[in-house]
């Protein structure tokens, strides 16, 4: 009967409806609904499991000291003690609103009163390293960051406090605050750029909890408020059509705090903008997009300058969440990411997942289909191409690469792609060369590596011509152009493909990538077929770069160890870092397998006149050892025109305290080109029991319906559509 009475009240509460003018708060929370999670705690466990978490990090702050420190180095105590102030205000915020306890109110006063009297003694910071510098951070992103979360907690207590204190705070915080990231920052203010997401949101809220219209503006429409800048000028160029963000999932699930919290915002002060329904719903397109490209255990692809372990339980993500379910209605997939976040927001969202989640007993994790999205504002500059097959950690996801550069935060690495099988990265992406917050390794701030290393295209899974990187490693020009997608088929569960072109990044060479995922019955795991075609007018240098987690088992060529001497594989251009280990020469196709896992995986690739393969591993050139020692492979042919045909196939297991292993061996023993021109390719697959497979891809421009015949040698092949995989034995 007490929860029959609390699912009314409830229900109640959602028909109040918006805030009027000039109430506190506002931003993120009503009075309204802080009295109905407290009166509902005891109800839903993950709400009263969130609660209890921030409950307990600021009853733990109210027994320390309060430390408000001078500015110091990135990633160092200062830096992170800034963080966890305006982590803890905004938490403290939330409780008194709850809670009714005016010891949450003291404590945010009192660290703002020491901010009042530090914050007007500092100019910019002293170790901004090039970087737009904030004042208590080096850089102004992350003094965004502050005034996002400092602001709601003074939302939170704005009524509790005097007149008095709310003109200091005002005074000698927020305002020079929301001038410094605006007006005294314009092109960071402006900037198309999660920095700039960041910077309007911080300015925007502040200028709703002030009443201030002309901060209102600035933020939705930049500095000069002429809509070439500010919030929806964000979002009308950081999507796609589809949702995908520009620079990647990984900096997706940081932008989404301040796109959620500021629209949140929004829709509580000003309704009538509608800005979740603001172009098409590009926000519910984007939380969507970013958590779909997620591997099964909810980790994002790491993607451009990227963590390999960032997932969804991030706290922009959780936020996205909850208020994405509130505002775009129901979804059991979105109910099904907390069983992965396990924490909801303390508001009317999070109170609404926490309710609809129960105890989760009946909530599942989402299994995400493949999926395209097309990238670039207007959805014509490529895409990102996720193919998967089976569930949970058993399942095998293979993803390309070939939409836009991703402006600063970029890597040159179109037509890459990544092989997650068994709960693991085996073909894995680099992501960035970073050690994040850790003040040793360059005060936490991206390495010099990053440049030199995890940005180039040898790094990734992709080719590179001439030892050079796509665009000479030139971000600007790299940001003119893009991939283009060419088809993408996964209506066939035993049969998917994407196909992608470059033509823009190496001059005069054209590129064309074709990955299927193959799920055949009578193969006992799905295995990937890799077509990458270069065509050029005159010869070049081909590298097929492809890197490996695991271990080196074995090959069938002859290779040549570098046991006593070994030397960098190049000068520049990510080559530098790379020792060569082993290499061989060879003209018939060629074989290796690793164990990575419970599983081994064979690379197999058919034969090139004259190629040479080299085994590399990271690290050279690197003094400090700030990149991690990973194994690569490199095969390189010299040609004009080339088509590696490649096979992944995963096979057997391993178990060390087993002590088992079985079928170590690769069952694909041949791989056969048997033609390609400006047609189409053709390619024949086997198995050592008699399984085969061709394959035949059109080259030409995309069409479903298009016929196709091909004649190489005296044998003729025939389609129609794009492609045809046929079981031949």
């Amino acid at each position: 009967m007490k929860r029959f009475f609390a699912l009314i009240f409830f229900n109640l509460f959602l028909l109040w409806g918006m805030l009027p003018a000039g109430e506190h708060p506002s931003l993120f929370i009503s009075s309204k609904e802080a009295k109905s999670i407290a009166q509902q705690l005891q109800n839903f466990p993950l709400l009263a499991s969130s609660f209890q978490k921030n409950r307990e990090m600021v009853d733990h702050a109210l027994e320390q000291p309060i430390d408000v420190p001078p500015p110091g180095e990135a990633g160092g105590y200062e830096h992170e003690r800034h963080k966890q102030n305006y982590r803890e205000m905004r938490a403290a915020g939330l409780l008194f609103q709850i809670t009714g306890q005016e010891k949450y109110a003291q404590f945010i006063r009192r660290m703002l009163l020491k901010y009042a009297k530090l914050y007007p003694t500092l100019g910019a910071h002293p170790l901004s390293h090039n970087q737009s510098p904030g004042k208590l951070f080096h850089q102004s992103l992350n003094e965004a960051v502050w005034l996002v979360y400092t602001v709601q907690a003074y939302d939170c207590i704005y009524d509790w406090l005097s007149e008095q204190d709310r003109s200091l705070f005002e005074k000698n915080i927020f305002r020079p605050m929301a001038r410094w990231l605006s007006d005294e920052h314009p092109h960071e203010f402006n900037r198309i750029h999660n920095h700039g997401t960041w910077a309007v949101t911080a300015v925007g809220m502040l200028g709703l909890v002030l009443d201030d219209q002309e901060l209102v503006d600035k933020a939705l429409y930049g500095t000069e408020k002429n809509g070439q800048g500010g919030f929806l000028k964000q979002l009308d160029l950081l999507f796609s059509p589809d949702g995908y963000y520009m620079e990647g999932p990984y900096y997706i699930r940081y932008a989404l705090r301040p796109f959620f919290l500021f629209a949140e915002a929004l829709e509580r002060n000003r309704p009538k903008l509608k800005i979740f329904a603001y172009r098409d719903s590009i926000l519910k397109k984007a939380y969507f997009a970013a958590v779909k490209t997620t591997f099964p255990d909810g980790v994002f692809p790491p993607i451009n300058d990227a963590s390999r372990t960032m997932n969804v339980a991030a706290v922009g993500v959780v936020i996205a969440n909850d208020i994405a379910y509130y505002r775009y209605g129901k979804s059991q997939e979105l109910l099904g990411l907390k069983k992965l976040q396990g924490r909801v927001v303390l508001n009317i969202c999070g109170l609404t997942v926490a309710r609809d989640f129960g105890d989760g007993q009946n909530i599942e994790i989402p299994q995400w289909p493949s999926v395209e999205f097309r990238d670039g504002f207007d959805g014509q500059r490529g895409g990102l191409g996720i193919l998967r097959t089976g569930k949970g950690n058993e399942q095998t996801m293979l993803l390309m690469k070939y939409g836009v550069h991703g402006k600063g935060h970029g890597h040159f690495d179109k037509l890459h792609f990544i092989l997650y099988d068994q709960g693991r990265s085996v073909v894995p992406d680099y992501g960035f060369a970073r050690w994040i917050n850790m003040e040793p390794k360059f005060g936490g701030r991206y390495l010099p590596e990053n440049t030199t290393y995890a940005k180039q295209t040898v790094a990734h899974n992709t080719v590179v011509v001439d030892q050079v990187s796509q665009n000479r490693a030139n971000r600007k020009e790299a940001d003119k152009v893009f991939a283009r997608r060419h088809f993408f088929d996964a209506s066939n569960p035993q049969v998917q493909v994407m196909s992608a072109i470059s033509d823009d990044h190496y001059p005069g060479v054209h590129m064309q990538r074709t990955l299927f995922l193959i799920h055949d019955p009578q193969v006992p795991y799905p295995f990937v077929v890799d077509l990458y075609r270069l065509t050029s007018r005159s010869e070049h240098v081909y590298d097929y770069v492809l890197h490996f987690d695991g271990q080196f088992v074995t090959s069938n060529w002859t290779l040549t160890a570098h046991d006593s001497l070994q030397l960098p594989m190049g000068t520049a251009f990510g080559y530098q870092h790379l020792w060569n280990e082993a290499e061989g020469v060879g003209n018939q196709p060629f074989q290796f397998t690793w164990v990575s896992g419970q599983r081994y995986y064979s690379f197999l690739t058919a034969a090139q006149p004259e190629a040479q393969v080299f085994f590399t591993r990271i690290g050279a050139h690197d003094p400090h050892f700030n990149l991690r020692s990973e194994p690569g492979m490199i095969l390189r042919v010299h040609q004009k025109n080339s088509l590696f045909a490649s096979v992944i196939e995963p096979h057997g297991y391993f178990n060390e305290a087993e002590e088992r292993s079985e079928n170590a061996r690769p069952a694909f023993s041949k791989i056969t080109v048997l033609g390609h021109n400006d047609q189409g390719s053709v390619v024949e697959i086997a198995r050592k029991d008699g399984a085969a497979w061709r394959i035949m891809v059109t080259n030409q421009k995309a069409d479903e319906q298009a016929s196709h015949q091909l004649k190489f040698g005296e044998r003729l092949f025939s389609w129609r559509g794009n492609y045809k995989v046929e079981k031949i034995k």
